[in-house]
């Protein structure tokens, strides 16, 4: 994929509502310092789209980004931290409920995993209310280079397990530092978004 343009266009959530777009658009999640905003900045060949930070949590909206004027980009907010209050957790879930219920959306839906852990509750439950969608769904095991090919084989098909993956759910592996994964995730978004 040839980036041309990144526009962002905004951040929105809970109580707003989520913009409604004609375009299609593919939407990330994942636990807070999963690498979510580093591996958009990598797709993308751009540093600072997203905005990376040393504190987990930062992400607290819906950010979309218009890429080449032709579909978004949604980065949702990163759930899991701690520090984040349990009103803050809550509205975040109503965010995911808002972009979940909707199902006029032309959209395609991307799950962050750490390669290095086992997918968590809160990982396990997000892909479940994911599946109930029937939108075309790729797991992203991210920061795969932090293991060796033995070890990722095998974290990979035990998290795949855990995570009851429907048959047509697409895997990759990934990583920002050494780029594995970047050409597969581009192949599998512009198929599934038609682009």
């Amino acid at each position: 994929m040839k980036i041309r343009s990144i526009e962002y266009t905004g951040s929105y959530g809970y109580p707003n509502k989520l913009p409604k777009e004609a375009r299609p658009e593919v939407a990330l999640f994942g636990r807070s310092n999963v690498g979510k905003s580093s591996l958009i900045n990598t797709l993308l060949g751009q540093r600072g789209v997203a905005r990376i930070s040393k504190t987990p949590g930062k992400t607290r909206m819906a950010n979309y980004f218009i890429v080449n004027k032709r579909f978004f980009f949604v980065d949702m907010p990163g759930y899991g931290f701690a520090k984040v209050g349990k009103g803050e957790m809550e509205r975040f879930g109503k965010i995911f409920e808002q972009y979940f219920s909707d199902n006029t959306r032309n959209n395609a839906l991307i799950q962050l995993i750490d390669a290095r852990h086992e997918p968590t509750k809160l990982d396990i439950e997000n892909v479940a209310r994911m599946r109930r969608t029937g939108r075309p769904l790729c797991v992203v095991f991210n920061k795969a280079d932090k293991l060796k090919s033995s070890v990722a084989h095998k974290t990979l098909k035990a998290g795949v397990k855990l995570l009851d993956l429907p048959e047509d759910a697409a895997v990759i592996p990934f990583s920002s530092v050494s780029g594995v994964g970047k050409r597969e995730l581009w192949a599998w978004i512009t198929d599934t978004l038609s682009l």
